[in-house]
């Protein structure tokens, strides 16, 4: 007697199970996630393709949705790093059948590791819960995008800060964020790779009112960019070798048409007393 009610307990705790148990909510989107490369040095830019095709029988988004995407190590699935963001079209604005694609730049973080590393990817609102998507689910709906391998910095191209540098400065409220300002006139120099390069320059102008500077890149006497940072602002420029020269080292210059000095303007309140042109965040040379 005492088995049977025992069995018939076990039976009633799984019919109870599973009529609570809530069936999974169908895909809003597939999602995908490409990389320029697979072999990625620390410390180099990493372009990303993001698409999000719109499931044809999806509804209206309850709210705008962040995509967060976490960068793994690969064994231990520990998270090195994020690209959280907003989609540049709001999930509110997504239709059914609909595709939205995007690209972002981000220079990786010198983190300490290098091998194999994974990136997995989601949907969620600080006020409501992750979204289903249409991809490999690692669990609480985070999505499995691509693997690739994380190589040494010393793989990248050196840069020589020269002349016209102020030194490094790091944010009070992360770490991880580092900058130089220049001053009138800054050089940078690298050894000449002989070919065709990519060379980014990730910088923003001055915080004070008014027209930002105008900033120009040369090498030699030939002028190969010239741009007014409005906040901060990527740049990527094409130099040909024939632009490089054919000397063993060559030299970037950066010079902005005026700069300014902090202590003499009351409106920032900062004592600093250098001459400032244009705040670096990331000069980098990318061999084609």
């Amino acid at each position: 007697m005492k088995i049977r009610l025992l069995v018939a307990s076990v039976v009633l705790l799984v019919l109870a199970g599973c009529a609570n148990k809530t069936p999974p909510e169908p895909p809003v989107a597939t999602a995908s996630l490409s990389f320029n490369r697979t072999r990625v040095p620390l410390g180099s830019p990493l372009e990303m393709k993001y698409r999000f095709v719109v499931s044809p029988r999806a509804g209206k988004f309850d709210a705008d949705y962040y995509v967060f995407v976490h960068f793994l190590e690969a064994g231990s699935r520990e998270m090195m790093w994020t690209d959280d963001h907003q989609p540049p079209v709001p999930t509110s604005q997504w239709k059914p059948g609909q595709t939205i694609e995007y690209t972002r730049t981000m220079f990786t973080p010198v983190y300490p590791y290098v091998g194999a590393a994974t990136v997995e990817l989601g949907l969620y609102s600080p006020k409501a819960k992750r979204l289903t998507l249409s991809a490999s689910d690692k669990g609480h709906q985070s999505y499995e995008m691509l693997k690739f391998e994380l190589l040494p910095q010393t793989e990248n191209v050196f840069l020589i800060y020269k002349d016209g540098w102020h030194p490094t400065e790091v944010a009070a409220d992360n770490p991880a964020m580092e900058w130089q300002w220049t001053k009138k006139e800054a050089t940078l120099a690298f050894r000449n790779p002989k070919r065709n390069v990519l060379f980014y320059l990730d910088a923003a102008g001055p915080s004070e009112p008014g027209d930002p500077p105008t900033v120009t890149v040369s090498i030699g006497d030939q002028v190969v960019d010239t741009f007014s940072p409005k906040g901060q602002m990527l740049r990527k420029v094409w130099l040909t070798a024939a632009q490089l020269g054919t000397a063993e080292m060559t030299e970037v210059r950066i010079g902005v048409d005026k700069t300014f000095i902090p202590a003499l303007l009351p409106a920032l309140k900062n004592p600093d007393p250098r001459e400032l042109g244009i705040r670096v965040f990331h000069a980098f040379v990318e061999p084609q």
